[in-house]
């Protein structure tokens, strides 16, 4: 009897793992919108006694995200502020929705990879994550992945699909 042999086990393919680079931690939403009087108008005063009184402490080693989600005018000096506040307890900070934060973690976890890993080898790119990846991380990926890799596939090693196959 001849022994079993893991084809993609022994392959020069590379399998990258976009959930590996997601960075842990609680994700929050400061949404500013109950702070607003009759739900439309910040009003200076009102907003100031807000920031003095609130506890920022709950938001200690938390990523951020701090926005309006009412269609009101907000000055920008009141993101500004709330930035003052939470700064020195958050992880990371930001301006935008839960996704917008979830693609900047994503950015600088791509930031920090060194590249030259994939330089001349086929890569896979992971697909089916048990975690929430923004499609435009799959694209940032594809696009940083794509100037050292020989090939460049989505999915699995054992059934991939091609996207880019370096000219020889």
């Amino acid at each position: 009897m001849s022994e079993i042999i893991n084809k993609v086990a022994k392959s020069p393919i590379i399998t990258f793992k976009l959930e590996d680079y997601q960075p842990q931690g609680e994700r929050l939403l400061l949404d500013i919108k109950d702070q607003l009087f009759q739900g439309l108008i910040l009003r200076e005063k009102d907003f100031r006694q807000y920031v003095k009184e609130h506890d920022w402490r709950q938001y200690e080693g938390k990523f951020v995200a701090i926005t309006c989600s009412a269609d009101a005018i907000i000055p920008i000096w009141a993101y500004m502020l709330l930035a003052v506040k939470l700064e020195p307890y958050v992880a990371h900070l930001t301006f935008g929705n839960l996704e917008e934060l979830e693609k900047e973690l994503f950015i600088q976890a791509l930031d920090k990879i060194d590249y030259t890993q994939f330089e001349g080898r086929p890569v896979v790119v992971k697909g089916c994550s048990n975690v929430g990846i923004p499609t435009a991380i799959y694209v940032e990926a594809t696009r940083r992945i794509k100037a050292f890799a020989k090939k460049l596939s989505y999915g699995e090693p054992c059934s991939t699909v091609p996207l880019y196959k370096r000219p020889s």
